[in-house]
């Protein structure tokens, strides 16, 4: 369940003499907060180690910051699992653009091996969503080695890291069978396994090698589909199928009453990313050097790349012999491909933005500060001398700094002063209530973000966790919110005794919601995946019938039979109804038993 970074701290707060000033809870939003310390370093080395400036580290440090918005959400939602995993993979991406730098001494790079080993490790340990982002990068690391960037050994050496470091979570986490049948790791043993049998991959003229890297592609997406769906026919597992139903919705190949992929569609962090980030990110003055650096050097890999395709052989050293008019280092060619990547991933999935606006920070700075850009524009210009280029990288970011201080310093410092309270007084009267008047061993069914709360703030056992890479515990809370659906106070009553509850808590947010349009509200998600014909005004599917039975969370509020004879109400103010359950006596279950 990727809780092993909560197990360490509270050992490490054990050990350590800080328990007498220092509580828990600020023990563990200062280890966070210190995380995304690591993070800006991070951003800073890689645009330190692609640009040779350490201007280009502070501008990536003042970009990351002034655009938190849209690089974080550790200010708002502290104990996300990507605040924990995102620091560890930017350091990842350190590391491996310290890997590929050229003229790296053997030494050097093993030292930063077990970097990237680390790192990376960290990274899948403590999100669960590792497998989806590891794959996207095996993606970039495939088409570096078909383009003839990378050399054999670090293809390899990388692919390797990632494939030891998911088994090595597999094992922590009690062989996850999820991670055994994930994609990335069918991608990678298909990739390596044919590239060792097609040893003649990068020989031949221009349309030779295009034609052989096109059998190659085919090859290992067959080989990755065959393996995948074999290991997880052989594993049974269908912990991850969700993700694969909500991504085929998502790009329109079939609609889906499936009520988890449905969650997922209708939330607004897994839809298309908002134009208004831009203007945003155009306001910090990172979006233009950005779209510079990335369109100029994007042409610049295309040429490279065909120059590479055009030359018979392989390798940095027939590279090197080549007398050639376009050259990428490698590092650089990792860093674009990344960014272009995973930029598409957060076009495509909101949430996934994270991934990319922090090193969209590092590369805009590389590209103000580094050689490459400025050097062909200088050509095209026939300026390109020493002095001027000295010039431009040292003025150009100094620039930009001056201008990013005298807009946003006054503005930070303000934010800084202020002092915020949380206030949901319906919410902490619930709270209260639960602690001060219900038994300790209370079992507690409800929404998965107010069950959550509950256990944090009540210590009280709860029906359904919201940890939503199972599939058992996903059943069971399509279950749990059947008392949102069209369903008889019998049925609701049935379910929820067979999860063990004593209390079900009813949201008026949701059984009443508005904020979701018709056909995204978690009561229409439920009549669809019931086959029940939905509320309000609208259209509905043909084969949808009506309900026979009203909404169980408006109906049971009249107190009449038979919800009356199932459950009484024990709590209520303007936000929650709580509901506990009466038990049916030994002796009617009798009579209605065979």
């Amino acid at each position: 369940m990727n809780i092993y970074q909560e197990v360490f701290l509270s050992i490490l707060y054990k050990i350590l003499p800080i328990q007498t000033y220092l509580e828990p809870i600020y023990f563990y939003i200062y280890t966070v907060f210190a995380l995304q310390t690591v993070y800006v370093i991070a951003l800073f080395i890689t645009s330190w180690l692609l640009s040779d400036s350490w201007l280009a580290g502070a501008l990536s440090g003042v970009w990351y910051i002034l655009n938190r918005v849209d690089t974080t959400r550790v200010e708002f939602t502290i104990s996300l699992r990507e605040n924990w995993s995102i620091p560890f993979f930017a350091l990842q991406v350190a590391a491996i653009t310290c890997y590929l730098r050229p003229q790296l001494k053997p030494i050097h790079q093993r030292v930063v091996l077990w970097l990237v080993f680390v790192s990376t490790f960290c990274f899948c340990l403590t999100w669960q969503f590792n497998q989806f982002v590891l794959l996207v990068q095996s993606l970039i690391i495939f088409t570096l080695d078909c383009l003839d960037f990378l050399t054999a050994e670090q293809v390899v050496s990388l692919y390797l890291i990632q494939v030891s470091s998911l088994l090595l979570v597999w094992l922590l986490q009690f062989c996850n069978s999820m991670i055994l049948g994930s994609l990335v790791l069918s991608f990678i043993v298909s990739a390596l396994f044919i590239k060792h049998f097609q040893t003649g991959l990068k020989t031949g003229g221009f349309v030779i090698r295009v034609g052989k890297l096109a059998l190659h592609t085919l090859l290992v997406l067959t080989l990755t589909f065959t393996i995948n769906y074999s290991a997880k026919k052989i594993l049974q597992l269908k912990s991850d199928e969700h993700i694969f139903k909500f991504i085929k919705a998502k790009f329109g190949f079939g609609g889906t009453r499936d009520f988890d992929a449905s969650l997922y569609l209708c939330e607004e962090a897994f839809g298309l990313l908002p134009l208004d980030t831009f203007e945003r990110l155009a306001g910090t003055v990172l979006l233009y050097p950005y779209l510079c650096t990335l369109s100029v050097l994007f042409i610049l890999l295309l040429l490279v790349a065909l120059s590479n395709l055009s030359t018979n052989g392989s390798g940095q050293a027939s590279r090197e012999k080549e007398d050639s008019t376009f050259r990428m280092r490698p590092d650089v060619a990792y860093n674009l491909l990344h960014t272009v990547f995973f930029g598409l991933l957060a076009f495509s999935t909101m949430r996934m933005k994270y991934l990319w606006t922090g090193h969209m920070c590092a590369f805009a700075a590389f590209g103000v500060c580094g050689k490459e850009v400025w050097s062909l524009y200088l050509r095209v210009l026939h300026c390109n001398t020493k002095t001027m280029m000295r010039l431009i990288r040292y003025s150009v970011p100094i620039v930009i700094l001056a201008f990013l201080y005298y807009k946003f310093w006054p503005r930070l410092m303000e934010e800084i002063s202020e002092l915020r309270e949380f206030y949901d007084p319906d919410t902490v009267e619930l709270m209260e209530w639960i602690r001060l008047k219900t038994p300790k061993r209370a079992v507690f069914a409800g929404s998965m973000q107010l069950l959550a709360g509950i256990k944090l703030c009540t210590g009280r056992v709860l029906t359904n966790h919201p940890h939503y890479e199972d599939q058992a515990l996903r059943e069971r809370t399509r279950q749990v919110y059947q008392v949102y659906a069209r369903q008889s106070a019998e049925e609701v009553h049935k379910v929820l005794c067979s999860v063990g509850a004593d209390y079900i808590v009813l949201e008026d947010s949701i059984c009443y919601e508005r904020r979701h349009s018709r056909g995204c509200r978690l009561r229409d998600l439920l009549d669809l995946a019931n086959g029940h014909i939905m509320d309000g005004p609208g259209e509905n599917e043909p084969d949808l019938i009506p309900a026979t039975h009203p909404r169980f969370c408006e109906a049971i509020k009249t107190d009449m039979p038979p919800y009356s004879t199932l459950f009484t109400r024990v709590f209520k103010n303007k936000t929650f109804h709580v509901y506990k359950l009466k038990k049916l006596k030994k002796k009617n279950k009798a009579e209605n038993g065979p």
